[in-house]
C-alpha cells in the first residue's frame, strides 16, 4: 500500500501546487517586448537619432498612431519639430521687440536676424512636412525624388537654425541670449533627430 499513498501523495502536490510556475512563466512572458510593440520600434529607431532620449520621448506618446511604420515615425518627428520651430520663432520675434528699446543695438539687429532665421526654417520643416503627406511609396524615382526634397529642406532648416544661434555669439551675456540658446538648442536637436530619421527612412526605402 505504501506506493499508493506515494502516487497519490505526489498527485495532491501537483494538483494544489503548479500556482507558481505558472505565474513566473506569464510574468516571464509579459516582462519581454515583442517585436511588434509600436513603443519599442519607435525606442529602437531612435538608436539611429543623436539625440534618442529627446527623440524617444517626444515620439512615444504618437505609438498606437505610428505602429511600425517607419515613414509615419518620420513625419511625426517633423511635425513635432515644426511645433517647436513656430514656438521658437514666436518667442524670438516677441522679444526682439523688447530689445529694440534695450539700447543695445547689437543685441537687437542678432534677434532680427535669428527671427528671419527662424521664419525661413519655418517654411522649409512646413515644406518637409507637407511633402512626407504626398510621398509615394518607396522604391521608385517619384519617391527618391520627393525623399531629396524632405533631406534637403530639412537640412536648411537646420542650419538656419545654427545660424541663430551663430549670430548670438558677439551679443552680451544677459538673460535674454541665454534664454535664447537654450530654446533654440532644443529645436536643433529636434531637427537633427527627424532629419536623421527621415535618412534613415530612405535608406530603407531605396535598399
Amino acid at each position: 500500500m505504501e506506493p499508493l499513498y506515494f502516487y497519490f501523495f505526489l498527485f495532491l502536490f501537483f494538483y494544489f501546487y503548479p500556482v507558481p510556475t505558472v505565474s513566473y512563466a506569464v510574468y516571464e512572458a509579459s516582462a519581454t517586448p515583442t517585436a511588434n510593440n509600436p513603443t519599442d520600434f519607435i525606442r529602437t529607431s531612435c538608436y539611429s537619432t543623436l539625440y534618442p532620449d529627446v527623440c524617444y520621448s517626444s515620439l512615444s506618446r504618437y505609438s498606437n498612431a505610428i505602429q511600425r511604420d517607419p515613414a509615419l515615425l518620420a513625419r511625426a518627428a517633423i511635425g513635432v519639430t515644426l511645433s517647436k520651430a513656430r514656438s521658437l520663432a514666436v518667442y524670438v520675434s516677441s522679444i526682439s521687440r523688447e530689445a529694440d528699446y534695450g539700447g543695445d543695438p547689437r543685441a537687437s539687429a542678432a534677434l532680427h536676424d535669428c527671427f528671419s532665421n527662424m521664419g525661413d526654417a519655418v517654411d522649409e520643416i512646413r515644406g518637409s512636412l507637407k511633402q512626407m503627406r504626398q510621398t509615394v511609396g518607396p522604391g521608385s524615382e517619384s519617391f527618391r525624388f520627393q525623399m531629396g526634397n524632405v533631406q534637403t529642406w530639412m537640412s536648411a532648416a537646420l542650419t538656419d537654425e545654427e545660424t541663430c544661434t551663430d549670430g548670438l555669439e558677439d551679443v552680451a551675456e544677459g538673460r535674454m541670449k541665454t534664454e535664447v540658446l537654450k530654446r533654440a538648442v532644443k529645436v536643433k536637436k529636434f531637427t537633427s533627430n527627424a532629419l536623421a530619421l527621415v535618412n534613415s527612412y530612405v535608406e530603407k526605402g531605396t535598399m
